[in-house]
């Protein structure tokens, strides 16, 4: 008796269908390539690039220069994105002040910051290749500053997997006055399979839109229609090979099972009061608080990394005003979370990320009252996931123009967070129009005087 060759691919399980779904269940059940210190990530994404000379980067030389030109042999080859690069100095806004055991310099700005100090490191020798939002964003978050590319969540959750089944493995929020300008490419798949992209959260509401069941359609009418869907993309799946038809398959199991879980997960009227006030924090009205003790609660259900994206800090003009708001609205969370994983025994491994796409400029613009975007040195800080704590590494100039030591890349970061999850830069690739792509595309190198 004989059979035709489709038969034999679709019911010996060999077939395309097949091969495909296998290929996604491995993608999501990768393991590191050593031991890794940290589990899990939340990244708070300052949007729009914080002034380090307001918050972090402490320059009294640059005070005592104020209103006087910038020396010539500095501005040599300096590109700024705005400003005549020969604008005047400006120094920097707000007292500095030493705090904790480890003496770090933090400005007034940051009065909850400075009660964990001796929990985070910050690096004052961040830089970076862009100059300009979108691709500076892109960069942070890709390792590339062209549309396309992979997100470091995409390349985390491709590494590891996933550690919840019921919810997504990379969760996005945004919660600045307007989305980040690399647009959704920041927490994009690229090239990978887009299971692997970031899912966007809302933080009132549905958690995602039409979660919900419209009206008239109760439980089983909705599990008949979704057995029926899965049983045509199966056909098309057996036919194809196409793992995006298996990404599909797996989407929709997700969303099914999100009903059930995420409302639960995203109520944080369930979180005790001393809990909301440490964040500051109100379930009755959306914030940058909110969002980060979700992030924390979503951490605690197996989210392998959770992304927040607060774009607001684009100070052109209005620096004084709108950066002392940016901190009201931001510092207290930011160390509530600290402080709320440091007492749950999760800092030690969950990697917090804190920073911008770039700094700010020493150089005036606005009047008197704002710094263009900046990319030989800015501030970043991590908290956690084997990151040395109270440690403050690099320096910039006696300007904050240019890193004086230690420079660390993006490319640098990148290949140091895998390195915390048990990834190597190196090794964590994907072919894709015929070579092998990674993160770090062909930089960057583990900065191990960070890590503990």
């Amino acid at each position: 008796m004989s059979h035709n060759r489709r038969w034999f691919f679709e019911q010996c399980g060999v077939g395309l269908g097949a091969m495909a779904m296998n290929a996604l269940a491995a993608a999501n059940s990768q393991q590191p390539h050593f031991a890794p210190k940290a589990k899990r990530v939340i990244f708070l994404f300052m949007a729009g690039a914080p002034s380090h000379l307001e918050m972090f980067d402490n320059k009294p030389q640059l005070a005592k220069f104020d209103g006087q030109l910038p020396p010539a042999e500095l501005l040599k080859g300096y590109r700024a994105a705005f400003i005549n690069p020969n604008s005047k100095l400006l120094g920097p806004k707000f007292p500095f002040a030493k705090y904790g055991q480890s003496g770090a310099e933090l400005s007034e700005l940051l009065p909850h910051l400075s009660k964990v100090v001796d929990d985070i490191t910050i690096v004052k020798s961040m830089s970076t290749d862009a100059f300009n939002h979108a691709p500076g964003q892109l960069l942070m978050n890709t390792g590339g500053m062209i549309f396309g590319r992979p997100s470091m969540g995409s390349w985390v959750t491709y590494g590891l997997g996933s550690e919840s089944k019921d919810l997504p493995a990379f969760v996005v929020f945004s919660t600045g006055k307007k989305g980040p300008s690399g647009g959704n490419s920041c927490w994009g798949s690229g090239f990978l399979p887009t299971s692997h992209q970031g899912v966007q959260f809302r933080s009132t509401g549905d958690p995602v839109l039409y979660l919900s069941n419209p009206a008239g359609v109760d439980s089983e009418l909705q599990q008949d229609s979704l057995e029926s869907i899965k049983r045509l993309n199966q056909m098309r799946l057996d036919s194809t090979g196409d793992p995006e038809i298996a990404t599909r398959i797996s989407s929709y199991e997700m969303a099914y099972r999100m009903q059930m879980s995420a409302p639960g997960v995203m109520d944080l009227t369930q979180e005790p009061k001393h809990i909301l006030d440490m964040y500051g924090a109100d379930p009755a009205k959306p914030s940058f608080a909110n969002t980060v003790l979700l992030a924390r609660r979503l951490s605690e259900k197996g989210v392998r990394f959770v992304q927040i994206f607060h774009e607001a800090w684009d100070q052109h003009g209005s620096l004084v005003k709108d950066i002392k708001q940016n901190c009201k609205d931001t510092d207290q969370a930011c160390a509530a979370l600290i402080q709320d994983l440091k007492q749950r025994g999760m800092l030690d491994d969950t990697l917090v990320i804190w920073g911008g796409e770039f700094g700010r400029t020493p150089m005036v613009q606005g009047g008197n009252d704002g710094r263009d975007h900046h990319p030989n040195a800015f501030t970043m800080w991590m908290a956690g996931g084997g990151f040395k704590r109270g440690f403050t590494y690099g320096e910039s100039d006696e300007l904050g123009f240019n890193v004086a030591k230690d420079k660390v890349h993006v490319h640098d970061l990148h290949a140091t967070i895998l390195n915390q999850l048990g990834l190597d830069h190196l090794k964590l690739t994907y072919k894709f129009q015929g070579r092998n792509f990674r993160l770090t595309d062909v930089h960057g190198e583990v900065k191990r005087d960070l890590l503990a």
